[in-house]
C-alpha cells in the first residue's frame, strides 16, 4: 500500500471512531457526570501517551523542537480566545444556551487539528510507529466522541445524528494528517517541528481542559491512576512501532 494511502487510511480509521463513542449512549442517556470524568481520564492519558511518544521518537528534541511545542501552545490558546471558547466547560449535559452544542462541536473540530497533525508526523517517522499512534488516537476519540454525543442528544439531536457529528468533527483530522505527512515528506526539516508542534498541543490541552475535568467530575486519586495507565499502554505501544 503506499504511504501516503496508509496515513489517509488510519487517519480515517482514528476519526470514524468518534462515531462509536455514541455506543453507550444505548445504554444509558444521559451519561453520568462520573462516567464523563473517567472518559476524560481516559482521553488525557492516551493524549499524555501520545505526546511522549512523539517527543521521543528519533531522538531527543532540540530547539526547533521546542519552538514548533511553543507554537503548538500558541495554536491552541489562540484558538480558543478567537472563537471564545477558552474557559467553555465541555462537560454540561443539561446546559440550555442557545449557541453551546456549536461551541462544544466547534471546540472539538479544533482539537483534532493537532491530533491530526500528530498523525501525520508519526507516519513520518516510520509506517509501524504511525499506525499505533493512529489507533491511540482512534482509542482517544472513542471517549471524546461518547460526550460530544451526549452532549448533542441533550439537546434533542438524534443519536445516529450525533454520532455522524462527532465523525465530521474529525474530518480535518484526516486532511491534516495527509498534509503533514506529505509536507514531511518534501521537507524531511520540518519533521521535528511538527512533532513540537502536536507534542506542545496536545500536552497543553490535557493540563488546562482534560484533567481539571476530570478530577473535578470523578475525584483525583482514581483519576490520575486512570490517566497513567492510559499513557502506560499507549508508551509501550509506541516502542514497539517506532
Amino acid at each position: 500500500m503506499p504511504p501516503t494511502l496508509a496515513v489517509l487510511l488510519y487517519a480515517s480509521l482514528a476519526a470514524f471512531a468518534a462515531g462509536l463513542g455514541a455506543a453507550p449512549l444505548l445504554v444509558r442517556s444521559p451519561l453520568p457526570l462520573r462516567w464523563i470524568g473517567w472518559a476524560n481520564a481516559v482521553a488525557a492519558g492516551l493524549m499524555l501517551g501520545v505526546a511522549y511518544a512523539l517527543m521521543t521518537a528519533g531522538g531527543a528534541a532540540d530547539g526547533a523542537g521546542a519552538a514548533g511545542a511553543l507554537l503548538g501552545i500558541a495554536f491552541v490558546a489562540g484558538t480558543h480566545a478567537a472563537t471564545g471558547t477558552g474557559d467553555l466547560d465541555l462537560n454540561r449535559i443539561g446546559e440550555t444556551s442557545a449557541d453551546y452544542g456549536y461551541k462544544v462541536l466547534l471546540v472539538n473540530t479544533l482539537h483534532a487539528a493537532h491530533e491530526g497533525i500528530a498523525i501525520g508526523a508519526a507516519m513520518s517517522v516510520s509506517l509501524p510507529f504511525g499506525i499505533s499512534m493512529a489507533v491511540a488516537i482512534g482509542a482517544h476519540n472513542l471517549p471524546e466522541g461518547a460526550i460530544l454525543s451526549a452532549i448533542l442528544t441533550s439537546r434533542g439531536v438524534r443519536l445516529r445524528d450525533a454520532a455522524a457529528l462527532a465523525v465530521a468533527a474529525n474530518v480535518n483530522q484526516v486532511l491534516l494528517a495527509v498534509v503533514t505527512f506529505a509536507v514531511v515528506a518534501a521537507a524531511p526539516a520540518l519533521l521535528v517541528w511538527a512533532r513540537g508542534f502536536a507534542v506542545g498541543a496536545l500536552i497543553y490541552l490535557v493540563m488546562v481542559e482534560l484533567l481539571p475535568e476530570s478530577y473535578r467530575q470523578a475525584g483525583r486519586t482514581g483519576i490520575a491512576l486512570v490517566a497513567v495507565v492510559a499513557m502506560g499502554v499507549v508508551v509501550l505501544l509506541g516502542g514497539t512501532g517506532a
